[in-house]
C-alpha cells in the first residue's frame, strides 16, 4: 500500500486509512499511532460530537519525539500550528458539536536557553526553552491561553465559556514575588450558535445518584497516573465535559491522546472515542489502563 504524507514529515500507510474509515462506519472505539496533522484531514466531516483536549504545552515538555508541538521557536509558530490542528478538529466535529479546550500559560524565560531540574518534577528540566517573544519582557507571563482562544475565534470558532480548573493540590512554584499559581483555563468552544448540552446530568460513575450542574470554577486535584507521563488531566475534571456534550454512543475526539484518559473516561461512560497520539510508549501506557474496546492502527 501506498505511504500517504499529507502535511508532514510522518507518513500514513493507505491501509491504516481504510481502516481507520472501516472502524468509524462500524462505530469502534479507536487510537491511532501517528503525527496527528496528517491523520485529521484523513477524517471524514462531521465524525464526532465532542472533542475533548489538551495540547502540548509551549516550552513546557521535552517528549523527546521528532514533530512534537510545543519545541516552536516563537510563541506565533505555536499558535499557527495548533489553529491549523483545530480547524480541522472543528471540520471534523459535528455542527451541534462542543470542544473542550484545556490549555495552560507560561511565563517568558528571559532568553535562557534551558530550565533547571525541579526537585518536585523531574520532567521540568529541558536542555531548550524558547526565546522571550518580541514584545514582551522579562518575567511576564505569556497569556498563552488567550492567545490561543482568540485565534481560533477568528476561524470561526464560538468562545462560550472560559472554565477555571483550580488545583487544591497543586505543588507550590519556587516565587518570591508573585502568587503561586494553581490554575489552568478550559475553554468550551462550539462549531455553531447552537449545540448539544446537557446543563444538568446525571453521574454514571462519580457520587451515586448525584445531579451535577458545571459552574465556571471547577475544583479537581491533580492525580498522577503513575506512569511517566507528567501532563494527564484527571478523569473527574474530563468526565462533567463528555457527560454534558454527548450522549451515550457518541464519538469523543482527543487529537492529543496521551496516555488515554478520555479514553479511560470514554469506556465508563459508554461513549465511543477516537484518539491519535505521537508518542507509542504513551500508548502502551494508555493500554496499560486497562482500555479494552479499542482498535489500535
Amino acid at each position: 500500500m501506498l505511504d500517504i504524507s499529507i502535511n508532514g514529515d510522518v507518513k500514513i500507510n493507505s491501509s491504516v486509512m481504510l481502516q481507520l474509515l472501516s472502524l468509524l462506519k462500524e462505530n469502534k472505539s479507536i487510537i491511532v499511532n501517528a503525527d496527528i496533522v496528517n491523520v485529521l484531514g484523513c477524517i471524514p466531516s462531521e465524525s464526532v460530537q465532542c472533542i475533548v483536549t489538551s495540547p502540548p504545552y509551549w516550552g513546557i515538555r521535552d517528549y523527546c519525539i521528532d514533530c512534537q508541538i510545543g519545541h516552536e521557536d516563537t510563541i506565533d509558530e505555536y499558535i499557527d500550528k495548533l489553529t491549523e490542528v483545530f480547524l480541522q478538529c472543528k471540520r471534523i466535529l459535528k455542527t451541534n458539536g462542543v470542544m473542550w479546550l484545556n490549555i495552560g500559560d507560561v511565563y517568558t524565560s528571559g532568553n535562557r536557553g534551558y530550565r533547571c531540574n525541579d526537585k518536585k518534577n523531574g520532567a521540568r528540566a529541558m536542555s531548550f526553552r524558547p526565546k522571550t517573544p518580541d514584545g514582551l519582557k522579562r518575567k511576564e507571563l505569556i497569556g498563552v491561553p488567550w492567545r490561543l482562544a482568540f485565534a481560533l475565534q477568528k476561524e470561526g470558532w464560538y468562545l462560550r465559556c472560559d472554565m477555571i480548573w483550580n488545583k487544591p493540590n497543586a505543588l507550590p512554584e519556587s516565587v518570591k514575588d508573585r502568587p503561586s499559581r494553581s490554575h489552568e483555563y478550559v475553554f468550551m468552544m462550539s462549531k455553531s450558535e447552537k449545540y448539544y448540552y446537557n446543563k444538568v446530568f446525571l453521574s454514571e460513575y462519580g457520587i451515586a445518584g448525584a445531579m451535577k450542574k458545571l459552574n465556571s470554577v471547577i475544583n479537581v486535584k491533580n492525580k498522577r497516573s503513575g506512569l511517566r507521563h507528567y501532563a494527564a488531566f484527571p478523569e473527574s475534571l474530563i468526565e462533567p465535559f463528555i457527560l454534558s456534550s454527548c450522549k451515550a454512543g457518541d464519538y469523543v475526539m482527543d487529537p492529543f491522546f496521551g496516555i488515554g484518559t478520555v479514553g479511560v473516561v470514554c469506556e465508563k461512560c459508554d461513549r465511543r472515542y477516537l484518539g491519535v497520539e505521537l508518542n507509542h510508549e504513551y500508548i502502551k501506557m494508555a493500554l496499560s489502563r486497562g482500555l479494552r474496546s479499542c482498535d489500535v492502527l
